[in-house]
């Protein structure tokens, strides 16, 4: 079936982890669909953010997402086919190609890039799926209830053109469609009185937005010189002391999430060439994307490591809410960040031998498709949010509102199922970190549909979560299954004839759509009971105020996205 450039059943705009989960799932269900994004990369926060997958501990069980699971498969055999691995690490079941220990998948953003593309490449070419990379969504017409069309702009060429969708996603990272298509949707930090979260600001606060991250990507070239010149802002990056870090984030130096106490965490323990071979929980193994120790004396490269650390969280500006002109300049001012903790590294960083400055680190953009070493898009933890038909508050999944061994709300509407801690990164209202434990939880098929308007979902971030529970509902895995749940919600509704709310509202319709999901496409709907009430992997006593990722993070805790 030819697909109109610019008209099909599912409109999806943003091409993220969401964004792709719902196109595959739209057109698993028999449907066409219109898949936009602004870059040239599909996969948002896991390629153009370049933030390795952080997962909880069953995500190599058939828990996970049948397709979620395929997309892991598949960025392992990419390094089984093209790579050259050592014998060992070619028969692991789970291979990490990094041998980080965030994720027990930490590889390179080019690699899940790629495929990503080929999961589409079938659909593509039978002309199901249209795929409009590089196009900014500009405008969007609502009349009532209903989203008529995205207005998108072509970057390389700023040509126009209306897109029609009978089904409209926003899989944005930041819930770019709300304010376009003026969907009631909120900004920043409710107030106490608003949700009762225990957590909660006592005052509401738009501009209250979790930082941003400019990530990088650096090698480890034993012997060599690769000093970049002097950033701009270095001096000020060097000898800004916010209130709440414990002196400049140039340092090795930052702050416990949990605790909020003073640590320090050094970029390897030992030497770095003790470090490539080792079992280390130092800076550089917790997001090292390529392991030497993984690949054959051949290879002549060194190992690759991934930057998103506190240290380079820029928490100064906002970027919604606010005028273009101050947008531009915190992404400006985030990028300035992390090229002067890149030189600060290089020339002035304590080594744990001895000495100062590794100008052995070498930025390696090419890993994440840049010139400059920087990814192609900053890590946005926090986006608009609707107001949707039900929103997921703290006393649904934390533990310390709802009590040890209680576990998380069971929502009869389920539709996916997702664990992280309530994990938020300092603001730009100069709040500190909020990183609090939770109960693995579900997805409420509410939460993804607005109050007002019958046509359109969220799809990403931006789906009926607070400021709080955000923090636990942002990961790689929950936004696969957010966008998973809406693509395949748009595409039922469109093929029964009822709107996504008229489907939840109904028990029979609901149902018929939750046995789809589950033996269809292979989603998961809820946690087992104990894994529910606990948390933890072996499923067995309280939960722990620490809880670690499937390759157990002991030493340090409290490394989070």
């Amino acid at each position: 079936m030819h697909v109109p450039r610019n008209h099909a059943d599912v409109l999806i705009i943003g091409g993220g982890l969401g964004g792709v989960a719902a196109a595959r799932a739209a057109l698993a269900l028999g449907r066409t669909v219109i898949l936009t994004d602004a870059g040239d990369w599909l996969g948002g926060q896991m390629t153009t953010q370049a933030v390795p997958p952080d997962e909880h501990p069953w995500i190599e069980s058939d828990l996970v997402s049948r397709s979620y699971r395929e997309l892991r498969e598949r960025i392992r055999e990419h390094y089984r086919a093209h790579y050259p691995l050592t014998d060992q690490a070619r028969v692991e079941e789970h291979l990490n190609p990094g041998a980080g220990f965030v994720s027990a998948l930490c590889h390179e953003p080019r690699v899940s890039a790629a495929v990503l593309r080929e999961m589409l490449a079938p659909d593509i070419a039978s002309g199901d799926l249209t795929l409009l990379l590089g196009h900014v969504p500009v405008a969007a017409e609502r009349s009532g209830n209903q989203v008529r069309s995205v207005t998108v702009r072509e970057r390389s060429t700023g040509e126009r053109q209306t897109l029609i969708g009978r089904m409209i996603l926003d899989a944005t990272e930041l819930g770019d469609l709300l304010e376009l298509a003026d969907i009631p949707h909120v900004i920043g930090a409710e107030s106490r009185d608003e949700t009762g979260e225990l957590h909660a600001p006592v005052k509401a606060d738009p501009l209250d937005q979790q930082a941003i991250t400019w990530c990088a990507a650096v090698e480890y070239r034993a012997g060599e010189n690769h000093v970049i010149a002097k950033p701009a802002d270095y001096a000020y990056w060097r000898d800004t002391v916010d209130p709440r870090w414990p002196g400049s984030q140039l340092s090795w130096t930052d702050v416990h999430p949990i605790t909020l106490a003073e640590r320090y965490r050094p970029l390897f323990e030992g030497t770095p060439e003790e470090a490539v071979h080792g079992e280390h929980h130092d800076l550089w193994h917790y997001r090292r994307i390529l392991a030497t120790r993984q690949l054959e004396p051949s290879y002549d490269g060194g190992d690759i490591s991934l930057l998103n650390w506190p240290h380079i969280d820029y928490w100064e500006l906002p970027l919604v809410g606010v005028s273009d002109e101050t947008r531009q300049e915190a992404l400006r001012s985030a990028r300035e960040l992390t090229l002067s903790f890149v030189y600060w590294m290089q020339t002035e960083a304590p080594r744990s031998e001895g000495g100062r400055g590794y100008p052995e680190l070498k930025l390696r953009g090419d890993v994440l498709g840049t010139s400059d070493g920087l990814a192609r898009e900053p890590y946005i933890r926090e986006s608009r949010r609707i107001r949707a038909l039900f929103t997921v508050t703290e006393a649904h999944i934390g533990c310390e509102m709802r009590g040890e061994g209680a576990g998380s709300e069971i929502f009869d509407d389920s539709v996916g199922i997702g664990f992280y801690r309530i994990d938020l990164h300092p603001s730009t209202s100069g709040r500190t970190y909020v990183d609090i434990a939770s109960f693995p939880f579900q997805i409420p098929l509410g939460a993804l549909i607005p109050e007002q308007v019958e046509n359109f979902l969220a799809a990403n971030k931006n789906i009926g979560t607070t400021h709080i529970t955000n923090g636990a509902y942002r990961l790689h895995p929950v936004e696969w299954s957010i966008g998973e749940a809406a693509g395949a919600i748009a595409a039922h509704s469109l093929n029964v004839g009822r709107s996504p709310a008229k489907v939840r509202q109904e028990p029979a319709d609901l149902r018929a759509f939750q046995e789809l999901l589950s033996e269809r496409l292979g989603v998961s709907l809820a946690w087992p009971e104990e894994i529910r009430r606990t948390g933890r992997p072996d499923a067995t006593g309280p939960i722990l105020e620490k809880q670690v990722s499937s390759v157990g993070i002991k030493k340090w805790g409290g490394f989070h996205q």
